[in-house]
């Protein structure tokens, strides 16, 4: 189950509207991670995701898709972490990369888990 299919995308702009501004978010550097819980008919995965990288901080479009590339590689290799705690529920996620340097793939790697397991915490929280 390690794909990223374009169902998994979140494309959106009414969906990433309600996530921007209802949503939930948390830092876990170098990522800013927005998340709302959805009961949307048209979501049809576990989750969706949006991947952005400001072109304020990183001017190069090149450097902009190296860090999308990695991040969006990163997660797919973990993502399991978090399907496995989401059963039926389905939700939005935003990362937006922060640091004003590029990270390693490697350091992305760890931190994406990282922000997974934080996810998952925060998801625990809001149930209770």
């Amino acid at each position: 189950m390690q794909t990223f299919s374009k169902a998994e995308r979140l494309c959106s702009k009414v969906l990433i509207d309600k996530l921007v501004v209802t949503g939930k978010s948390f830092h876990s550097f170098p990522f800013k991670i927005s998340w709302l819980e959805t009961q949307e008919s048209t979501v049809t995965v576990p989750v969706q995701l949006m991947i952005s990288v400001p072109k304020r901080i990183f001017k190069k479009a090149v450097q902009r898709n190296l860090l999308k590339r990695r991040t969006r590689e990163a997660y797919r290799k973990n993502k399991t972490i978090l399907y496995d705690y989401l059963h039926n529920k389905k939700i939005l996620l935003m990362f937006v990369y922060t640091a004003k340097t590029i990270e390693t793939y490697a350091e992305l790697e760890k931190k994406i888990k990282e922000a997974l397991v934080h996810l998952i915490k925060e998801l625990n929280n809001k149930k209770n």
